[in-house]
């Protein structure tokens, strides 16, 4: 049993690693077709970020291992893989739930890295990008990595999901990771300066945390920091102006 556990480790930090690869690199090619230059001068930065997110994907894929072990040797999980086992609206709304969970996990554990204590420990492993490049995703020093590890893991045994939604889950968690770090804003100004924008983060609301470090600490939505007064609007930086 242990041997099959350590293995679906291996295989999901190698899956969460070349995910990571492929994400980061695509972004990071996305940016130098639309920014020629950004990244000029980031080299041995960059070098960093990968090595600390390819460190972070060993970390991702112990839970994601023995959550992928549990689900197919044992059930133990409520993911499910019958479409018809729950009613068709609950698909979406099951993506929302875990999303909605995932970002008041991440706002809060998120501002809690930012005490000063806690910031010299961890957290300044990932602010010393600067700027923050499409490879800074998941450039995390091993204890904040494992805060983020162990959150989706866990709503797998709380919340039913579809395996297909699971899915959504992750591509969204990895598209809005990698394009919210990448210096410029890949969405159309509309949306970003609009009733949309106001509720969703995008590069220009998460490029202001990294500005300004007390301010901006959600990962999909802007509605923690709307709530408890950390929400400074939007970055005026490469792509959409304000």
């Amino acid at each position: 049993m242990l041997a099959a556990i350590l293995l679906s480790a291996l295989a999901m930090s190698l899956i969460v690693g070349v995910r990571y690869l492929l994400a980061s690199g695509g972004f990071a090619l996305a940016t130098a077709v639309r920014q020629p230059g950004l990244y000029r001068g980031l080299g041995s930065q960059i070098r960093r970020e990968i090595g600390w997110s390819l460190a972070s994907a060993l970390i991702y894929g112990v839970p994601a291992g023995i959550v992928a072990w549990g689900w197919q040797a044992r059930g133990w999980t409520r993911i499910y893989a019958d479409v018809h086992a729950f009613p068709l609206w609950y698909l979406p709304l099951s993506v929302l739930l875990y999303l909605i969970a995932h970002d008041t996990w991440f706002y809060w554990t998120h501002r809690w890295m930012h005490r000063p204590r806690l910031f010299r420990i961890a957290h300044a492993v990932h602010h010393a990008s600067r700027p923050p490049t499409a490879w800074a995703a998941m450039s995390f020093h091993p204890w904040e990595a494992l805060t983020g590890a162990v959150v989706i893991p866990a709503l797998v045994f709380l919340i039913p999901i579809h395996v297909g939604a699971l899915g959504v889950v992750l591509t969204i968690m990895t598209v809005m990771g990698v394009s919210n770090h990448m210096g410029w804003e890949m969405f159309p100004r509309w949306m970003v300066r609009g009733p949309i924008g106001r509720w969703l983060i995008t590069a220009s609301h998460h490029q202001r945390h990294h500005d300004l470090y007390r301010c901006n600490y959600g990962l999909y939505f802007r509605l923690w920091d709307r709530l408890c007064g950390t929400d400074r609007g939007l970055g005026d930086f490469h792509g959409v102006k304000a």
